[in-house]
């Protein structure tokens, strides 16, 4: 099966062929650096950076290009309310966005380019545009304005008639158009605000042009893949494609995609609403892969409900895999000499199947438009299988056969989370990490679960069950789950 996308200008799933073999350009809109990044940005960050590892995993020389718009009112305005300049705002948030990035395991892309290092760019497509009748300056000093009539395809990707964009526009009144929906291509300037000189006057860039010029630029007139959210499907990248369009007179993409909303508690994420999560605040309360794998459980396209149980599901599964291969580590040494396929094979034909059959799954599901959740439902069913074998022997160690078997499974196990971006910690590190972040919800130290254990286990020598199942109970009460096995009693957090 090759790789099939889902092109949001067709609408329909299609075989994903690159414009050059073997190689492939992607771009995707970056953010606008005026505040912190909440988990809407996280979402589509993590999707695209499985995108590109996935494409380099194929084979794929790609290209990736992310940019910065760090010039926009919502920027001036930060930098007024701050008594600062714009440049100290976005450079202050991309620092900021680049830690965030950092801690969700998010691959830097190709090029991460700043929309005011590409002025010239976008002057220069402006004029192009300007020529050809396609834009417009009302008077000497004003906005200049894209003529969407102009465009033939104009709503061609949105799915939107021109017409019936006029007749139910809900647009500022400006008497300087020719047309309600034509957009600005450059701003004039106003008193105050940072400008750059053009040929129709000092001012700024308009948003859509910015990601036209650094497309062009960095990765020629025709991308193969252009992302983003689904809310930029318009008119943001509706308005990308007939600004490029109509300079170039070719095709600017050959596929879009475009990745689902997360909602919280089934609404969409909002500050008015008091839902609005930042990644900053999140990550304070759950471990950044936690986060990552959350977003991967749901295919990119569909919507995401972020919840306290989708959360939990989330760390609780990441926990299994993680505590698997910490097993593993621990009972499985790697033994010497060699095992035919045969002898793995009877040690447990269910477990050596899974092993056997990961890859193809695993490929099949994420050649399948991308489908994360799929992948990632072959891992946990091989670390099922995994956890299980290793149950059959309580602590003992493993040898021979049984031992390279748990360790192939484990490595095929690390191996396909790669791609994705997960498993990429140390196992006894991440759950001491995990447990360390989850005590925090429960007011305990580890050195109070610890005490308690010891209380308890004095309880039951003096045969006082009642004392020691209250104990339980209290612990649990809070968020601790006691375990207790012929080794000893151990301890997991639960909340």
């Amino acid at each position: 099966m090759s790789l099939q996308v889902f092109n949001t200008l067709s609408k329909t799933k299609e075989s994903f062929t690159p414009l050059e073999p073997g190689k492939v350009k992607l771009y995707v809109c970056g953010v606008t650096v005026y505040d912190y990044c909440h988990i809407g940005h996280a979402r589509s960050v993590i999707v695209f950076d499985v995108i590109y590892r996935y494409l380099k995993h194929l084979g794929y020389e790609t290209t990736y290009v992310r940019n910065f718009t760090d010039i926009d009112d919502k920027i001036i305005r930060r930098a007024n309310e701050e008594n600062t300049d714009y440049r100290a705002v976005a450079d202050k948030y991309i620092h900021a966005f680049r830690d965030d990035m950092e801690a969700l395991d998010v691959l830097p892309p190709t090029m991460e380019p700043l929309a005011t290092e590409n002025i010239h760019e976008m002057i220069e497509l402006i004029r192009i545009l300007m020529e050809k009748g396609i834009a417009y300056q009302p008077a000497p000093g004003a906005d200049v304005y894209f003529a969407v009539e102009r465009f033939a395809d104009y709503g061609k990707l949105s799915g939107r008639m021109l017409d019936d964009m006029v007749a139910g526009a809900r647009v500022e009144v400006d008497a300087n158009k020719h047309n309600p929906l034509d957009f600005v291509l450059w701003k004039a300037s106003k008193p105050g605000e940072p400008a750059w000189e053009s040929p129709w006057g000092p001012g700024r860039p308009g948003w859509h042009i910015e990601c036209s010029a650094m497309c062009n630029r960095y990765l020629g007139t025709t991308l193969d893949i252009h992302g983003g959210g689904k809310d930029l499907v318009f008119p943001h990248h509706e308005n990308e494609k007939a600004q490029s369009e109509a300079a170039f007179e070719t095709p600017f993409v050959r596929y879009w995609l475009h990745n689902g909303f997360v909602n919280i508690n089934n609404e969409k994420m909002s500050k008015s609403l008091g839902n609005f999560f930042t990644i900053k605040d999140v990550l304070r309360q759950i471990h950044p892969e936690a986060l990552r794998l959350f977003v991967l459980s749901k295919h990119y396209r569909s919507p995401v409900d972020f919840t306290d149980e989708t959360i939990a599901e989330a760390e609780r599964g990441l926990e299994k895999l993680y505590t698997t291969l910490a097993a593993v580590m621990e009972r499985a040494p790697e033994p010497q000499g060699d095992f035919p396929e045969k002898a793995l094979q009877g040690q447990d034909k269910e477990l050596y199947e899974a092993v056997e059959s990961l890859p193809q799954a695993f490929h099949e599901a994420m050649d399948n438009d991308f489908n994360t959740a799929q992948a990632i439902g072959h891992m946990f069913a091989l670390q099922r299988h995994l956890q299980r074998f290793l149950d059959r022997f309580g602590r003992k160690k493993l040898k021979g056969a049984a031992a390279r078997l748990a360790l192939k499974g484990s490595s095929s196990l690390q191996q396909h989370a790669a791609v994705v971006g997960l498993l990429g910690r140390d196992p006894q590190v991440f759950l001491a990490e995990h447990r360390t972040l989850k005590l925090k919800s429960t007011g305990l130290t580890a050195q109070d679960i610890e005490q308690s254990i010891e209380r308890r286990k004095q309880a039951r020598e003096e045969k006082n069950f009642a004392e020691a199942d209250r104990i339980r109970d209290e612990l649990e009460q809070k968020g601790v789950q006691l375990e207790d096995s012929p080794d000893g009693t151990r301890w997991r957090v639960i909340v």
